[in-house]
Formats: C-alpha cells, structure tokens, sequence
C-alpha cells in the first residue's frame, strides 16, 4: 500500500493526486516512506494546507521524485498519544509565509482514507477527542468558577485555558478528572523561538496562546488542588503549563504550596513540566515533595539546544543536573523529547541521548511532535545538512533495547502506573 499524494485548492478543499505516490521528509530530504510506517488519521487528527509550498511526490509510473503543481502541499496535525515518522515533504515558493506553531506531518490517501505515517507511543486516553463531552465541560467549568469565585488561577484556568484554547489538561479538570494543570509564571528565563505563549512582536508567528499576567499566590494553588488531588481518578497535579513562562523562576511559591498540600493529602503526583534551568530550586522541591518532573528539550546536544532555547543565566548541563538531582531523591524523571525526524534520529543525537539517559537515570522519554515550521526551524538554529539519520522507528528500537527499564509514552504518568504496572493502568 502507496498512498497517494493530497493537495489542497486553496479553498478548503483537499484532493488526491494519483499520479503521485505520498513522500516524507527527514531534515531537509524528501524520502519514500515504507509501507509499514504508514496507519489511519487516528481520530482528533486534522489537515491543512501549506500555503506557498508545492508537494513533492514519487510518480506512479517513472518512480522519479516530482513537484504536485495542482495545488498546494497538504500536511497532518495528529494527536496526542502519536509521534510522527516523517514530516510533510514540498518544495516552498520565494515568499512562502512562516508556518505557524503545529506540527506538519506526511499524509495521503488510500482506499478512501486519509493516512499518515505514525506510531502509537502511548495508550493513555487522556486527550483522546471522544472522551471529551462538552456540556459536561462547559458545566464542569461552570461549577469551579462558582466554588472558587475569588481564585484568579481557577478563573485563568477556566475562561482562557478551558472555554477559549480548548487546553486538554484544563478540560481534564473541568471534567474533575487526571492531570490538572497549574499555571504559576508569567516571566521565563529562555527565548525558545518557537515559544507558544510569547513571540517578539517582529517575529512573523502569531503565539497559539496568551500567557499567564500575574503570579499566583501559593493559597491560590492550594484552594483547589487539595480537592483535585483528593477526589480525581488517577490523579496529577503540575507546574508548568504552555500558557506561562518558566515554573522554576517561582520556585519558593511552588514549594510552600507543595508543603500545604502535602499537609492535607498524599494522593497524587505533584510534577513539574519545565526547562530545568535551576537544579538548586529542584532540590528544594523534591525535599518539599515533588513526585516527578518533566524537562523539556529538542535535543540532547548542547549546541542544537542552545541555539532553539537560547537560555538566560542557565546552560544545557543545568537541564542534566535537574534531572539527575529527582534520580537522587527517588523521583519521576521524564523527558518531553521534541521529535523532529531527520534530527531527533540523526546519529549524532543517537549518541548524545543515550549518554543523557544514561548519566541521568532518566526513567521516561515523552516523544512529541514539533510544533515549528521546519524550513524555519533548521534556519533560525543554523542547520544546512543534517548529516547521517537512522529513522525514528529504528531509533526508539535502538534506545529500548539498550535500556529495557526505560519508559516511553506522551503523558506524565500517574501515581498508579509510576507505582504499578506501567503498561496497563491507564486513565479509563
């Protein structure tokens, strides 16, 4: 099975084109995809056009690489849970406009579905689309706004995160249910470009979000965590949240909200997703309490992440000490692995990640889709040639086979599976 090559009229609109075969891209190469890596648009997946770009396809009857001219290029959003194999290939016009912050998987079209080539890493459904019941959110949100009326973080969580984004995590808690999310600072210590919730104003993307305006009090965090902690199923509560800035800059907040709620409950997880720029803040949380922290990064190697996270006051062997430091008090240790193919499985960061995972003990890698435009992505970070790649599948075999203990998933883990049997206990 081939799919063949979609193209979008512009309108709306998207077609098949079959006299093109579907291609992928690693780096900066268009590549055939096997037909192994190809699955169904899971369900929450969506397309879009490309505007200014051209599909690149492999024609049916020569077997030669050419540009789709019929309309233009045409990529996957797939959800939570699936990690793309190959991003989208097409060939970008002179004044192509930047791309805004998704993630631009291949896709095509085969026996009257849509297919993109992808795995399931991970079989939580905590985000899966159907279990989302909107008037159960809408009242949900409805009633937490009602029983925390002065709360400024309920009120962020609710209005913004939940009714206007849509944020998974805040219709989670809507919902009373799982990770809630806890949004804590509104300043940051690196200038990610691609940042989700702030861009310089000469930057040409638009941010996905606003970010958080003011700094909550630690009663604030508490007033209604306690209850989650208390009364969700499987439940999580974190720091560190893609409507704020960098969690660790509130640390002192963070661990006096920490030991309150400590002093109410010991159900749950309190994690922290973050860059992990300050290993002496961490160790303060863990001596608070912290179960688990989550460290974000688009590479294991200090120069491809200095030139995407542009740290402030903190350097790459900062993140590794972090991570070290929650090995130590018997923490939860994952990474939020921002999977771009043709870098992310290059040989290079092959070797870099492996010695991260080893010098760090990390328990868990989170294999997430880049939400950037590549073609802008590689130029802002200063990468012309990727160099050698060994394809995602077969870097996600090598890693697992040479640390059989470390987890692979897409979610922070709750108590139950950190605890229990990893594989099976999910959010049901």
């Amino acid at each position: 099975m081939s799919p063949y090559l979609l193209y979008s009229d512009g309108k709306g609109n998207i077609f098949e084109d079959q006299s093109l075969y579907a291609t992928g891209r690693s780096g900066w190469d268009a590549l055939p995809v096997s037909e192994e890596d190809w699955i169904e648009l899971p369900d929450g997946g969506s397309l879009y056009e490309l505007p200014g770009r051209l599909g690149i396809g492999i024609d049916v009857s020569t077997g030669e690489m050419r540009l789709c001219n019929k309309g233009i290029a045409v990529a996957a959003f797939i959800p939570p849970a699936h990690t793309g194999l190959y991003l989208a290939a097409y060939e970008s016009e002179k004044n192509a406009p930047t791309l805004p912050l998704f993630c631009y998987t291949a896709a095509g079209w085969h026996n009257n579905k849509f297919y993109v080539p992808a795995v399931r890493i991970e079989q939580d459904i905590r985000q899966e689309c159907a279990g989302y019941d909107d008037e159960k959110i809408k009242s949900g949100a409805a009633h937490l706004l009602q029983s925390y009326p002065h709360n400024r973080l309920v009120k962020h969580l609710m209005e913004n995160c939940c009714m206007t984004y849509n944020c998974p995590a805040a219709r989670n808690f809507a919902l009373g249910r799982w990770e809630c999310p806890v949004p804590s600072s509104p300043a940051c210590n690196a200038n990610c470009i691609g940042c989700i919730s702030f861009q310089p104003q000469e930057e040409s993307i638009p941010s996905t979000q606003d970010r958080l305006t003011f700094k909550p009090a630690a009663e604030e965090i508490v007033e209604f965590t306690v209850p989650h902690l208390q009364t969700a199923p499987f439940p999580i509560i974190s720091f560190g949240q893609g409507c704020e800035g960098e969690p660790l800059l509130m640390w002192e907040t963070i661990r006096e909200a920490i030991i309150e709620i400590r002093k109410h409950t010991n159900n749950g997880s309190i994690n922290i997703n973050t860059n992990g720029s300050k290993p002496d803040a961490v160790k303060a949380l863990c001596e608070a309490g912290l179960n688990s922290i989550r460290v974000s990064t688009n590479s294991a190697r200090k120069n491809i992440y200095e030139a995407y996270y542009r740290p402030n006051n903190y350097k790459f062997e900062d993140i590794a000490e972090s991570l070290r430091m929650v090995s130590e008090y018997g923490g939860w240790t994952s990474i939020n692995y921002f999977v771009f193919p043709g870098m992310t499985d290059s040989v290079e960061e092959y070797e870099a990640l492996r010695k991260l995972i080893a010098e760090t003990d990390l328990k868990m890698i989170q294999w997430r889709n880049f939400n950037i435009d590549p073609d802008w992505y590689l130029g802002r970070i200063g990468v012309t040639e990727t160099g050698e790649f060994l394809g995602v599948k077969q870097l996600m075999e090598l890693i697992k086979d040479e640390f059989p203990k470390l987890k692979f998933g897409y979610f922070n883990p709750s108590m139950e599976r950190i605890k229990g049997n990893f594989e099976i206990d999910f959010a049901h």
